[in-house]
């Protein structure tokens, strides 16, 4: 996939949907989990480095207050790495709950490529799958074509007729795969 590097920086920077620290371990086979800074931003998944031995300073240095995030367990976390580790392009996957506390995010086209992540309690791990799994451009397409002919039905008009969009083909339920 192509993308623009300094777009997907200014993207990590947004408001995240929903950020936590999470205990995280990459598809490499023998990585271990580290703890990183996830945060969901539309349809992204940006990880970023938390630990003092990979960032150099924490809380109190000179450069602290980069970013902030606090945890279930312990004060708030000053990042001082602005730039995310990682993303995950959160199309065409499946999560899945691994353990309690702990989900998986691995790709259709390639499953053996797993992401294992995590969090403090198994109310987390809930939050965390559901807000996934709705961040895809397909959920987000599916709940658009289904509320539209939701509201035809109650009103007889087209809600995305006063766009001039109500005939893009991205937007009709033949589109849709069973």
């Amino acid at each position: 996939m192509r993308y623009n590097e300094k777009e997907l920086q200014a993207l990590s920077r947004q408001p995240a949907e929903l950020a936590a620290e999470l205990g995280m371990r990459g598809p490499k086979k023998g990585s271990v989990v580290k703890r990183r800074l996830v945060k969901l931003v539309v349809n992204f998944l940006f990880y970023f480095r938390t630990d003092e031995a990979e960032v150099g300073r924490r809380e109190g240095g000179p450069r602290a207050g980069v970013g902030e995030l606090g945890s279930p367990d312990g004060p708030p976390i000053r990042l001082v790495c602005p730039q995310p580790v990682g993303a995950l392009l959160l199309e065409h996957c499946r999560v899945t709950q691994e353990e309690p506390s702990g989900f998986s995010i691995s790709f259709i086209e390639d499953p053996e490529r797993k992401y294992h992540f995590e969090c403090y309690s198994e109310e987390q791990c809930l939050e965390w799958m559901g807000a996934l799994r709705r961040a895809s451009y397909e959920f987000m397409r599916r709940s658009l074509i289904f509320y539209r002919n939701e509201i035809q039905k109650m009103t007889g008009k087209d809600p995305l007729e006063q766009f001039g969009i109500s005939e893009e083909a991205r937007f009709q339920l033949s589109g849709l795969k069973a």
